[in-house]
């Protein structure tokens, strides 16, 4: 489960993430990280759309990513927004390697823009 202050509930900060943010996807997940200048802690949101599948695999599929991201947000860099967007294929897929390549991808991609 993710602590309260690292969830990310403000829409305008999904479209600041989403629009202008790093960029990694794989076959079933879109991954995007953006870089805030501010003090507060990273925060992560799930989009999961009803192309993914009906209520209950939605769910399902949000809490697969929970539980990954809750074990890795402390390695992505401070003070980002995190949004894992899942797509159709994500009730089928290998959820645990496909979130830790996006993650790994987008903590490569962010030190090379602070460079």
């Amino acid at each position: 489960m993710l602590p309260k202050n690292a969830r990310l509930t403000d829409s305008n900060e999904f479209s600041r993430a989403t629009k202008s943010g790093l960029r990694v996807s794989t076959q079933n997940f879109i991954g995007y990280l953006y870089l805030n200048n501010n003090d507060q802690p990273t925060r992560a949101g799930f989009i999961v759309g009803k192309s993914a599948g009906g209520s209950v695999v939605r769910h399902l599929v949000v809490r697969k990513i929970r539980h990954i991201v809750s074990n890795e947000i402390n390695n992505l860099p401070n003070n980002s927004l995190f949004v894992i967007r899942a797509l159709n294929g994500a009730a089928k897929a290998n959820t645990q390697e496909e979130i830790s390549l996006i993650i790994s991808k987008l903590i490569k991609k962010s030190s090379e823009v602070k460079k």
